[in-house]
Order: C-alpha cells, then sequence, then structure tokens
C-alpha cells in the first residue's frame, strides 16, 4: 500500500472517530462495554481463529515472551470479557470538580470534558485493544487503534465482531471505534502526525520506537502519553527475611515479557549472605542472572556493563534474564532506582520499618512497593480499571497506570447575570 494511500485510509478513520466523539454519553457507553462483553464470548470462535492465524505466522519472527502476549486461549477470552464487563460496571466520571462565587457574582466551575479522539498505538498484545478502547469509550472519547502487525488479524476482529456491533447495539456510532487497518509501521507514523483529529496519543511499546514515535508526534503538534520503558526494582535490605526476600523474587517473575516483572535486584552488604540464595530464586523461575559490577566479581556472574536498569522484557534475545548488584546502602540503592532505570516501580524487602519509610519517600517513581512484587503495577490491579498504559513521564499529569479516570481536559466554565466588568 502506497504511503500516500495508508494515509488516506488513517485520515478516514480519525476523521469518522472525530465525528462521532460529540455522541457518546455515559449510560449508552456502559450499555456497549456490557454488550461487548457479551459479544466476546458469542464470538470467542471467530476471535481465536484470528488468533491461531496471527500466532502461525509468527511462528520465528517473535521470541517466546512476544508469543506469549499475542497468544489467547479459553482462559484468556473469559478475561477479556470480564474485564470489559467490570469497566462497563464502574462509575462515570464525575465531571465537575469544584464550584464557587466570585465577589463580583461570577459562578465559576472546573469541570472535566472528553477530548475528543485519542489514539493508541501498542504492542501485538490483543487485550490492549479492548483494555484501551474501553478506557477511551468510558471516558466519552472516542479511539483510532493501531496494534503490532503480528495481532492485527486478531485486533480486526475484535474491532469489527465486537466492539463496533457493541455500540450498534446500544445506539452510538460504530465508528467511535477506529483501526489503522495496515501491518505497515507507517500506520503508526501516521497516527502521530494529524494534531486536528488526534490531539492526543496513547504510545506503548518497546523503548526507542516508541521513543522515536514521541519525538515524531512532538515535531507535528500532537501530544502523547508514553509508555516506553519498564523494569522492577527489588532492594533486598539488611534487615530483609531470608524467606519473604525469596517468596517476593519468585512472586515478581510469574511472566517475563511484562514491563512490572523484577528487572533489577539490588542486594544490600548488609544481605549479602541472602546472594546465593537469592541468585538460587531466579535461576529456579528459569531467569538467568547478570551482574553488575560488584555483584558479577563477588558471585562470578557473566557482567552486564549497560545501564543496571535495562530492561530485558524487549530484548528478544535475553528476555529471561535479571540484573544483580550489590549495593552499600539504602542512599545507594534509591540512588540507583531513581537514576538509572525507567522509574515504573520499585520496591523494598525490609523489617526496618523505618528503613522501609525512607525508601518509600525517597523513590521518586510511579509506584512504590513494600513486601509485594512490582508486579502489582498495574491499573486493573490497583484501580479496578484496565490501564491504557503507564506513564512514567517526571512531568504534571497523569502518572503511573493511566485509566478513564485520567483522560479528560480541565475547563472552568463562568455564568454571569450581564453586569461584571473587570
Amino acid at each position: 500500500m502506497g504511503g500516500s494511500d495508508l494515509r488516506a485510509i488513517v485520515e478516514a478513520e480519525a476523521a469518522a472517530a472525530a465525528r462521532a466523539a460529540p455522541l457518546l454519553a455515559d449510560e449508552p457507553v456502559g450499555e456497549a462495554l456490557a454488550a461487548a462483553a457479551a459479544l466476546v464470548r458469542e464470538r470467542r470462535g471467530a476471535v481465536l481463529d484470528a488468533n491461531r492465524g496471527d500466532c502461525e505466522a509468527a511462528e520465528g519472527r517473535l521470541d517466546e515472551g512476544m508469543l506469549d502476549r499475542l497468544r489467547l486461549d479459553e482462559a484468556r477470552v473469559d478475561s477479556l470479557a470480564e474485564q470489559l464487563e467490570a469497566t462497563a460496571a464502574l462509575p462515570p466520571l464525575e465531571r465537575e470538580v469544584d464550584s464557587w462565587t466570585l465577589e463580583n457574582g461570577l459562578r465559576v466551575s472546573e469541570r472535566r470534558v472528553p477530548i475528543g479522539t485519542v489514539g493508541a498505538n501498542f504492542e501485538a498484545r490483543p487485550n490492549v485493544a479492548l483494555d484501551v478502547a474501553g478506557q477511551l469509550l468510558k471516558s466519552l472519547n472516542a479511539a483510532v487503534l493501531r496494534t503490532g502487525g503480528a495481532a492485527l488479524g486478531t485486533v480486526t476482529v475484535l474491532v469489527d465482531e465486537v466492539l463496533r456491533p457493541a455500540l450498534e447495539r446500544a445506539e452510538l456510532p460504530p465508528e467511535a471505534v477506529g483501526l489503522v487497518r495496515s501491518p505497515e509501521r507507517e500506520g503508526a507514523r501516521i497516527l502521530v502526525s494529524l494534531p486536528h483529529v488526534v490531539p492526543l496519543v496513547v504510545l506503548r511499546g518497546s523503548g526507542e520506537t516508541t521513543a522515536a514515535l514521541a519525538r515524531l508526534a512532538a515535531e507535528n503538534g500532537v501530544r502523547t502519553l508514553a509508555h516506553a520503558e519498564g523494569g522492577g526494582v527489588l532492594y533486598v535490605h539488611g534487615s530483609a527475611d531470608r524467606e519473604r526476600a525469596l517468596a517476593l523474587v519468585d512472586a515478581s517473575l510469574d511472566r517475563l515479557g511484562v514491563c512490572n516483572r523484577l528487572n533489577l535486584l539490588l542486594v544490600d552488604e548488609g544481605a549479602r549472605g541472602l546472594l546465593d540464595d537469592l541468585l538460587g530464586a531466579l535461576r529456579a523461575r528459569g531467569v538467568d542472572p547478570v551482574g553488575g559490577p560488584r555483584a558479577a566479581e563477588a558471585a562470578g556472574l557473566a557482567r552486564h556493563d549497560g545501564r543496571l536498569g535495562y530492561e530485558w522484557a524487549n530484548d528478544a534475545d535475553r528476555v529471561s534474564t535479571a540484573t544483580v548488584e550489590l549495593v552499600d546502602g539504602l542512599d545507594d540503592a534509591l540512588a540507583i532506582a531513581n537514576g538509572e532505570t525507567s522509574g515504573l516501580a520499585a520496591g523494598i524487602v525490609a523489617e526496618d520499618e523505618s528503613a522501609a519509610g525512607r525508601f518509600l519517600d525517597g523513590y521518586r517513581g510511579s509506584a512504590a512497593f513494600w513486601h509485594a512484587p512490582t508486579r502489582f503495577a498495574d491499573g486493573y490491579e490497583l484501580l479496578g480499571a484496565p490501564e491504557t498504559g503507564i506513564n512514567v513521564d517526571s512531568v504534571p499529569g497523569p502518572r503511573g497506570p493511566v485509566s478513564y479516570r485520567d483522560l479528560w481536559l480541565r475547563q472552568y466554565r463562568i455564568v454571569g447575570d450581564g453586569t461584571q466588568r473587570r
């Protein structure tokens, strides 16, 4: 497909979504999401058939972690339906934040208003299509979705046989969910270059690809919420209980191809006696530990010479890897967690409550944990709503898991009686 042809197709999908956006309303959107949950179950055969075709086509091209994210089965299809039901049942967004009256009699209210049309570019994960579309619709925004080419068959079925029919059942325009219907990466570049119809794009995926899209979006005047990097940190303090530390390592590695799994294990010199056991826990999960300079020397590990927070989940050749390093104390651990990682999530294992408090107060990432695995850095787990992504930007605005509660613009509404003057 030629570049101009693809651009015309993406622009048409976006323009149709923009026309549909003002027609969205809380009650019918709730009905549409409930209907979408029912349609996921009714049409599971078509969804699974499409997904099977996507997976077969991706064999040999994607690593096992990416294939796992792409693959659906009966249980995962049920989970898709359950998350749509949960989203449908959530209370609508409160539109009025606050109100007051000025001395001159003007009545002022601060309100949340929809953005309009929001784009979303995400990796080849079919569940993300429903998570993102559900959150955008719930916030009364239209959506234009673009998935990694490997999942396009599955996502097309989810849009055309689930989401759009569900919108029609609720007497809403089906065009409120658009789709970039091409596997070409150029589709993503076009999506972030349409500021007049798609002013905001949610970006999810591997670091450099997503960062490049964010730069292109900025050049075109499109704002982004980017989920480009992840990787959980676990700091084992000198007061850590052995069994608790081992349990947290194990619980943090139930899946390897996800952004919030254990990526960097920091072991206090005061807990050096636990190092061999901690390495054993990593290996028991099929994870190959590599060492920072100190841990490599102390434990005979292969040395990792790059940034300590390098995210292994995005490395197709080394997805079953975690970095381990020894640190001098809590301040050293915080300096690494704040300065050398993405800022997604970090946790501490410590029986010393004061030390735990210092760590929680000192960490500047989007989620801080004490005696809990960073796998819970997830919108559905923490907020009861699927996330559009996890934003780790260090600027004001939605940070951490982003849900429908964050997808709005602030507006001031002012009402007078015609007599007020400056």
